[in-house]
C-alpha cells in the first residue's frame, strides 16, 4: 500500500522557506512528507501541515542507525522526543506538555547506558 502524501527532497531548490519560517514548495505552503538523503541514504523525515512541522520526525545515522524520533504539533514539539548515540544507545528522553510549550521531563545516558542527568518538572 502506497501513501498518499506528498513527499518532497528538503534540499529541492523549489523548497524554500517564507518569512514567518512556514515550509514553501513551488511558492505555495507545503503539506505532507519532507525527506533529506546523505547520497541514496534517508536521514530525515519530517511531517508538514500548511508549511508547519507537523507530525512524526525522525532522523537517522547514515549507517541507517535511528537518531531521533518525536512529534512536533504546528511547530512545537509535544509527548516523547527520544535521540539514541550513534552505537544504538539511548541518548536522550524528553517529554514536553501536548502544547508544546514546557519540557516536563529529561534524562541524559552517555555512550556505556550510564544515566548523566535526570530531571523531572517539579523535582517529583
Amino acid at each position: 500500500m502506497t501513501s498518499d502524501k506528498a513527499r518532497i527532497d528538503i534540499d529541492d531548490p523549489e523548497v524554500d522557506m517564507d518569512e514567518a519560517q512556514r515550509l514553501l514548495y513551488r511558492g505555495e505552503l507545503f503539506s505532507g512528507e519532507a525527506v533529506e538523503y546523505v547520497g541514496e541514504k534517508l536521514i530525515s523525515l519530517d511531517n508538514y501541515t500548511d508549511g508547519m512541522q507537523n507530525g512524526l520526525s525522525l532522523e537517522w545515522y547514515e549507517d541507517g542507525t535511528l537518531r531521533s524520533e518525536g512529534t512536533v504539533r504546528m511547530g512545537l514539539p509535544c509527548g516523547e522526543f527520544k535521540e539514541w548515540h550513534p552505537n544504538g544507545v539511548l541518548a536522550s528522553r524528553k517529554v514536553f506538555d501536548e502544547d508544546g510549550t514546557t519540557l516536563r521531563e529529561e534524562f541524559t545516558w552517555d555512550m556505556s547506558g550510564q544515566p548523566l542527568r535526570s530531571w523531572r518538572l517539579g523535582g517529583a
